[in-house]
């Protein structure tokens, strides 16, 4: 695969489609077990110690460390999965990074590489079984597998990514707040469908927990924004029931049981 450069502008958003449960011709994410979550959370990320690494070796700089930004997305390619990286303009070819993915199975059918100001950007579409990626626990591998590589090649990003506590050299100094950080809406995006907004601390097997408490109130997911901008994740839901939009009842539920799970960061699994 060669990577090429490109101008498109990016959109990342991640995964939506799920290996538990039922599909209805959309996106469905069925209950999934509290194994599942458990592994999640145990995660061991893949990282590549290649010597033939084009523009992943970190430098010492007294400039003010960007913020890493990793975005996975589900909308904007019909047959790939398209993952976005971003750290300033520290970041180059990522062939590290490429070869992680590869070694998950994964199908690396595209890069791209964008310098738009002082931040360049990498995008990779990535194709599983010759179709984009629909399973949760897998999205959440690639997610931490991208972050791990971050954080061995660029250990300068450590201080500015919630997975620098677990995994880097140096935890942020500064922690987000769980109750501060979590903000939870749900507005109308025509007559069939509602958008979920959720931002809070990013951790370990979030995007897991947050797709067993969606599929928990037997909500359809159809498409899917994921961003992980360092300490926060910021997510996007395209979600119905039955075929409609959600009810101001069924919204302020669904608010509620996330928001309730959210600030519980070390809830144990048996209380799932």
């Amino acid at each position: 695969m060669a990577l090429a450069t490109s101008h498109h502008r990016l959109l990342l958003a991640p995964a939506a489609a799920a290996s538990c449960g039922p599909s209805r011709g959309f996106l469905r994410f069925g209950a999934c077990s509290p194994s599942a979550l458990v592994k999640a959370r145990r995660i061991c990320c893949q990282s590549i110690n290649s010597a033939n690494v084009l523009g992943a070796s970190s430098t010492t700089s007294d400039e003010a460390v960007p913020v890493p930004v990793v975005q996975i997305d589900q909308d904007s390619d019909r047959d790939a999965t398209i993952v976005q990286l971003s750290f300033g303009d520290r970041l180059g070819a990522l062939l590290d990074t490429t070869k992680a993915l590869k070694d998950l199975g994964l199908d690396v059918t595209k890069g791209t590489v964008t310098t738009d100001s002082d931040v360049t950007q990498t995008k990779f579409h990535i194709m599983r079984f010759g179709r984009k990626v629909e399973d949760p626990d897998m999205l959440e591998k690639i997610r931490l597998t991208i972050i791990n590589n971050l954080l061995q090649y660029h250990p300068e990003s450590s201080e500015k990514l919630a997975m620098g506590e677990f995994f880097g050299v140096k935890p942020p100094e500064k922690k987000v707040v769980v109750d501060i950080a979590t903000h939870i809406h749900v507005e109308d995006d025509g007559p069939k469908r509602s958008m979920l907004y959720i931002e809070t601390a990013d951790r370990p097997g979030l995007l897991l927990e947050i797709i067993k408490i969606i599929a928990d109130t037997n909500i359809d997911v159809e498409s899917a924004e994921i961003d992980t901008e360092g300490l926060v994740a910021k997510d996007k839901f395209h979600v119905s029931y039955r075929g409609a939009k959600l009810n101001s009842s069924l919204s302020q539920v669904l608010i509620n049981s996330l928001r309730y799970y959210l600030r519980r960061p070390e809830a144990d699994e048996d209380s799932y």
